[in-house]
């Protein structure tokens, strides 16, 4: 018979665990309050001798870089990622979650392949196929389709679970009271769904707001590029300014803060139900 592991022994793995995970976040933290000469200072500080606020101060008057103007540019980027993401996502699982469609195994297996592959691997296709539709220059249009081809197969993949867990008494059910497919879809499935959607829709843009490469590529104009882009300002050839550069990644994940403590629930509920049946 074998023997339960204690639960306080669970609780401290699980603190373990979680203290490794959100160490590198205090570090970011802590090192973006210390003076510049405290930084390098032996023994470590783990905690600043005096609190440096003047790295903070610079991220609001915008004197190195507009960082307002950062979080606009990436929010057009990611929200329009998202949408796109979301729209293409949801029929495609519920096509493939729902119904007998040839070839469906080698379909799931091909939107697998592309979460393996690197961006810096389809970059080139990518730029070369967006130059020839225009795309190329001062405008969004090419960034938020690039990021949208990573939340799109995370989406269906996702979304898929949740569609072919849910009960096909529902569909007759709906087909005896007379609705159509789409109808049964848009107000019976869909509904169902929503924690599956709420989580598709958080980490598609999640995936556009850290964008850099495809920002740094196919943005030409410096002023419309991604918050993720404004790191290079505090990078110098000969020095970098640390506790800036660690201000300005403080600053720039407020946001991915903020949305995962207020839909934490969803994203919980999402990632569990949706495991439920593959």
């Amino acid at each position: 018979m074998r023997r339960r592991c204690p639960s306080w022994l669970l609780s401290l793995i699980g603190i373990v665990v979680t203290a490794a995970f959100l160490f590198p976040l205090y570090w970011m933290i802590i090192t973006s309050l210390k003076p510049e000469g405290e930084i390098f200072r032996s023994p470590v500080t783990w905690v600043p001798h005096s609190f440096y606020f003047e790295s903070y101060t610079e991220q609001l008057t915008g004197s190195s870089y507009n960082i307002l103007n950062g979080f606009r540019n990436s929010a057009i980027i990611a929200f329009g990622s998202l949408a796109i993401a979301t729209l293409l996502a949801i029929p495609a699982s519920y096509g493939l979650g729902r119904f007998r469609i040839p070839g469906k195994s080698m379909l799931l297996l091909l939107f697998l392949v592309t979460q393996m592959l690197p961006s810096s691997l389809i970059l080139t296709p990518l730029f070369i196929q967006f130059k020839h539709m225009g795309l190329i220059g001062p405008n969004y249009w090419s960034t938020i389709l690039a990021n949208a081809t990573i939340g799109i197969p995370f989406s269906v993949v996702t979304l898929r679970t949740y569609f072919a867990g849910l009960p096909k008494e529902l569909e007759e059910s709906a087909t005896i009271d007379g609705c159509g497919a789409i109808r049964t879809f848009l107000r019976i499935m869909l509904p169902l769904a929503l924690p599956g959607v709420a989580v598709a829709m958080v980490f598609s843009f999640l995936f556009a707001w850290g964008d850099l490469i495809y920002g740094m590529t196919f943005i030409s104009k410096e002023s419309m590029r991604p918050i993720t882009s404004g790191i290079y300002t505090f990078l110098g050839f000969q020095s970098t300014s640390w506790n800036n550069t660690m201000a300005f990644g403080t600053v720039s994940i407020i946001p991915v803060v903020l949305i995962f403590i207020f839909v934490q629930r969803y994203i919980v509920s999402g990632l569990t139900n949706g495991a439920v049946k593959g």
